[in-house]
């Protein structure tokens, strides 16, 4: 009787470099460096940002001290006059005096106003060429959306002052103004102020909120749909028990960057506002100024003061601004936790 044995073959084993290393693996270890070293990437220009600006501001923490918050005159002072303003040790020119309240004043109402306005229209819209355009127009109109978001700031800022202002001042703003309602009255202007800033805003921002939504409204499930119709649901009816609890978390996170945007808007602001310092505008007709629009209005006599506490000022104008968006941005990551609840029952929404 023959006894016959199986020989099972060697497992095998991954050839090795001369240096003991498997081939390979050197690579991946290179590709997860680069990709810790690119996602650390934002997070460290973030924290070297926070820090320029802080020490930059520092002589002005000082010499402004609490009133920087309450004070409502914001002005360099007289770069030509002889002697000195003196605080905590540090100088500025004479009579200068730097109060940023108006200032956040104007930047908050106005930014409120554009994103109020914006998002309504943004996902009404995005959800209309999402579902009920036909397929080709929807690529031509998306096109045209996309590069509404790549037009310049200063585009917009002057057909705001030299169009789109002066034709709602004699129209619309006329007949807004006569019915004498509170902050909603007094002349209408010549078409620069607060409302006109907010418009075109809200213009500006549209973009990035509606390319988003419309994105997210693709990204719903059409078994969730189909089963809302076939349950009877009209597509109104769908689009608010069905898409919009979906895409809720989405449009809240759309929203803060729409929000982003009109915080830091510059340029147009400066052209359209009337750049009216050191007061608050009484009606939503006047002119007024905003952190980044006073900015970029006073950096360039700001520069030529020899004390330095011009700049040192406007970079805690800068530094007030950072910290208000990134407040605005962490209230949007807690206000889409909050709603990111289950919207449907195939999930948790996006």
């Amino acid at each position: 009787m023959s006894i016959t044995t199986e020989v099972r073959p060697e497992p095998s084993v991954p050839p090795r470099s001369a240096r003991g290393r498997v081939p390979g693996l050197s690579a991946d270890r290179s590709v997860r460096s680069l990709l810790l070293v690119a996602a650390l990437l934002p997070t460290a220009a973030l924290v070297f940002l926070t820090y320029q600006m802080v020490k930059t501001a520092w002589p002005a923490v000082i010499f402004n001290g609490v009133s920087f918050f309450t004070t409502k005159t914001f002005t360099i002072g007289n770069l030509y006059a002889t002697g000195t303003e003196v605080h905590h040790g540090y100088t500025a020119a004479k009579g200068a005096s730097y109060g940023i309240l108006p200032l956040v004043f104007g930047t908050l109402v106005s930014s409120f106003i554009a994103v109020t306005l914006a998002v309504p229209v943004s996902v009404g819209g995005a959800i209309l060429l999402a579902e009920r355009i036909p397929v080709r127009l929807q690529g031509v109109l998306g096109t045209f959306l996309e590069l509404l978001a790549g037009i310049p700031s200063v585009v917009f800022g002057l057909w705001g002052v030299y169009t789109f202002g002066p034709v709602l001042s004699r129209t619309v703003f006329k007949w807004i103004a006569a019915l004498h309602i509170p902050w909603f009255g007094g002349p209408a202007g010549a078409g620069q102020g607060l409302l006109t800033a907010s418009l075109v805003l809200a213009v500006m921002i549209v973009p990035i909120i509606a390319a988003t939504t419309r994105e997210l409204v693709r990204s719903v499930p059409s078994i969730s749909k189909e089963g809302a119709v076939a349950l009877g649901l009209t597509s109104s009816e769908t689009v608010r028990i069905v898409t919009i609890p979906f895409i809720r978390t989405g449009v809240v996170a759309a929203s803060i960057l729409g929000l982003a945007r009109a915080l830091g808007e510059t340029i147009a602001v400066l052209i359209i506002s009337g750049n009216f310092l050191n007061a608050f505008p009484h009606s939503i007709f006047d002119p007024f100024s905003t952190m980044a629009s006073t900015i970029a209005a006073f950096l360039d006599s700001a520069l030529t003061d020899s004390t330095g506490m011009a700049v040192h000022s406007l970079a805690e104008v800068g530094l007030v601004l950072l910290v208000i968006t990134l407040v605005a941005n962490l209230a949007g990551r807690m206000l889409t936790r909050r709603f990111s609840g289950a919207g449907l029952p195939v999930g948790r929404g996006v």
